[in-house]
């Protein structure tokens, strides 16, 4: 299939996006996407969109659980945009796509411009059911400022904008900043310095595909397991939205300055608790 020019204004172009100002006027589109389910003006008959997106470093937990939200959703009849970059990107694409779902990369090159190189075959299985997009003119080439452009793109395509790993530096953040601008719902997985601030800015923390499916459809997302450990539940129940350092919440939680310390590692680990930044070490509670 020939790429195609979609116009801002025409009946082609995505409904979704076109309610940003800032849309771009030309979006440059190869693949059948988007289909009347996916850009419906019947609320009834729209299908929901979650973007996904994260390092390109990702970890190996944020690249199976990229791959998860991806798999499980589409497998839901979401359908899911990411960025096509290596990491998290990629494995979103990948989920959905295994799943037999619809997904969309979002470059930030021309469309005619394979990049990252080692993509081209995952290009080539989006192209078959869902679409490459891009904003960009065929043959531009990849440069550091079109990325945070093509990301407020990828967030105005979504109903719900899913961070799932990022530093406190990630270009994940530009997609997550452009999510709040744009009105869309942010959602971040608790674990990484640029995802624990998202939260602590009001972001809705989530551990699974499930999480994901109760925000889209209005349903509070589950709270969290707490450890079976007594004193950790006493620790957990000490803090809360404000900044406390370790022994501020041993006072709070009854316990030896050295238990207190153990059981934070452990909340923290689980993604309970954060640091929060600027504060020498203080935490608070996440979710």
């Amino acid at each position: 299939m020939q790429p195609r020019a979609l116009h801002k204004g025409s009946a082609a172009y995505p409904r979704r996006l076109s309610r940003d100002p800032a849309a771009p006027e030309t979006l440059w589109v190869s693949g059948p996407w988007p289909t009347p389910a996916s850009d419906a003006s019947d609320a009834s008959d729209k299908r929901h969109v979650v973007a996904i997106v994260g390092s390109r470093a990702a970890s190996r937990r944020a690249l199976d659980l990229s791959r998860a939200f991806g798999a499980e959703l589409a497998a839901r009849q979401v359908e899911i945009v990411s960025g096509g970059a290596i990491g998290v990107d990629a494995a979103a694409h990948e989920g959905a796509l295994d799943a037999g779902g619809t997904t969309v990369a979002v470059l930030g090159t021309g469309i005619d411009v394979v990049y990252p190189e080692r993509h081209a075959a995952l290009f080539a299985r989006i192209r078959e059911t869902g679409a490459l997009v891009t904003q960009f003119a065929p043959g531009t080439t990849p440069r550091p400022g079109q990325f945070p452009t093509r990301n407020r793109v990828i967030a105005g395509l979504a109903d719900v904008v899913v961070i799932v790993e990022a530093s406190l530096d990630s270009g994940s953040l530009h997609t997550a900043r452009a999510a709040r601008l744009l009105g869309r719902t942010l959602v971040a997985v608790p674990g990484s310095a640029g995802n624990d601030q998202l939260i602590l800015d009001g972001a809705i923390a989530v551990e699974s595909p499930a999480d994901v499916l109760a925000v889209l459809e209005g349903r509070p997302v589950a709270p969290p397991p707490l450890p079976e450990d007594p004193n950790a539940v006493r620790v957990y129940q000490a803090l809360d939205g404000t900044p406390r350092d370790v022994g501020e919440l041993a006072f709070r939680a009854g316990l030896a300055i050295g238990t207190c310390a153990a059981m934070v590692i452990d909340l923290e680990a689980r993604g309970l608790v954060a640091r929060a930044p600027d504060t020498g070490g203080r935490y608070v509670r996440l979710r």
